[in-house]
């Protein structure tokens, strides 16, 4: 098989003859663009060159993509847990009396709120047995076994009344008893 490339190739079988002067002519002209800048003194771009280029271009869309799409699913995975955090709120609320008069105030998100209770669910919340739970709807009474399972997913919607335990060493008046009928 004595001959060029393309013509063992269109023996073979594996080009036709279209394609083989399409070849041609491209290559005449490439050859043509690199004679033409050697004579006025300018740098011609290769195809190789142009083919690098739409390599790198499709990388980079592929990277901004992947980064896209880590957003989105981040974001599901977030409304799939508020989702799942406002279900386990709604199963194990603990209601409220509509005659409870009671204010009990919190802090959330450095802002003092309040709410009405009985005085048997405040002194819950003081004893540590009840937790505040604050979906974008209500504020919402749960148990605190309930409370942990909720910090565990979101730690931010869960307040909990606790005393800190420096404070109660340091206090002065530790010694000192607070009537029993003396309101806040």
């Amino acid at each position: 098989m004595a001959g060029s490339l393309q013509d063992q190739l269109l023996n073979i079988g594996v080009i036709d003859k279209k394609k083989a002067k399409k070849s041609q002519h491209q290559k005449r002209k490439d050859g043509n663009k690199v004679r033409q800048a050697a004579k006025s003194g300018q740098k011609v771009e290769s195809q190789n060159q142009a083919n690098q280029q739409i390599a790198q271009a499709q990388r980079d869309k592929q990277q901004r993509d992947r980064e896209l799409n880590k957003q989105r699913d981040a974001e599901q995975a977030k409304k799939a847990l508020l989702a799942e955090v406002k279900q386990i709120v709604q199963q194990h609320a603990v209601t409220i009396p509509k005659e409870a008069e009671l204010a009990y105030n919190f802090t959330h998100d450095k802002k003092v709120k309040k709410i009405y209770v009985t005085n048997e669910l405040q002194s819950q919340l003081a004893l540590g047995q009840l937790a505040l739970v604050i979906t974008s709807d209500a504020t919402t009474l749960v148990p605190s076994k309930v409370a942990a399972k909720i910090e565990a997913r979101l730690p931010e919607m869960v307040v909990r009344s606790t005393q800190d335990a420096e404070s109660v060493e340091n206090d002065p008046y530790a010694d000192y008893q607070i009537p029993d009928d003396l309101m806040w």
